[in-house]
């Protein structure tokens, strides 16, 4: 059986620097798998591949079995795959639901249809108080469960985070973990970046590693976080 994501050899490079070398790897339906690895380990370039915003120099991005590397981001999207940013892209001139049904138009052509279930992801959430304050207004931790909201809006069949607990407080992130299982309970797959060693720990099932664009180790949470190469490339790196 085809996985439902995966990278076959995928390779960026940009002029001389190669950004992500030769990654392999598959995301099964119904899993939670996570990438980690220091800063500039090309975790984000790796998203961005799979999800078109940028083209892979080699290699070939398979959803379902079919190769998408010639699809632009909304086609990807379409077919199934919903993400968020590192950098949280809320539109502040709209609503909190405003911005939940720029994600639901994606499946829902009509107005009402769009706002019903917009509402139905803000509530999911924990965002349905908040669906008409302006998005501008929402603290930190809100604007992230907001893009979590347009992502899902979107009825995917994955969802990449992209280090979305980011800057949020300890007391935030045990929320958000919360959010996660719960979401992964009703079926969701996600395919997460992140930094937090405690997320990860907390909700991962498998972790893939990247160093200098290449992946360095995979496994369980328990196994890769006891790698010598990892605890040096990652962990190690990270205390100097």
């Amino acid at each position: 059986m085809s996985r439902l994501l995966a990278a076959e050899a995928v390779t960026k490079r940009f002029q001389g620097l190669t950004a992500v070398d030769a990654v392999s790897f598959g995301v099964d339906k119904g899993e939670i798998l996570a990438i980690i690895g220091p800063n500039g380990a090309g975790k984000t370039t790796l998203f961005n591949l799979l999800t078109g915003q940028l083209a892979p120099t080699d290699g070939r991005v398979l959803f379902a079995g079919r190769d998408i590397g010639a699809l632009p981001p909304h086609r990807r999207a379409k077919l199934g795959l919903g993400r968020t940013f590192q950098i949280a892209k809320t539109l502040t001139s709209l609503t909190t639901l405003e911005n939940a049904m720029v994600g639901a138009f994606l499946r829902h052509r009509g107005l009402a249809a769009a706002e019903r279930a917009a509402m139905a992801v803000l509530k999911r959430v924990g965002l349905g108080a908040r669906a008409h304050v302006s998005s501008g207004a929402l603290t930190l931790s809100e604007r992230r469960r907001l893009e979590v909201a347009r992502a899902l809006a979107t009825e995917p069949e994955i969802i990449l985070l992209d280090e979305v607990m980011a800057g949020l407080n300890p007391a935030e992130i045990d929320a958000a973990i919360q959010l996660f299982r719960d979401l992964h309970g009703d079926g969701h797959t996600f395919l997460v970046i992140e930094h937090n060693l405690k997320v990860v720990r907390a909700f991962s099932q498998r972790v893939l590693v990247l160093d200098h664009g290449s992946l360095i180790a995979s496994g369980t949470p328990d196994e890769v976080l006891s790698n010598p190469q990892v605890i040096e490339a990652y962990i190690g790196r990270k205390r100097q």
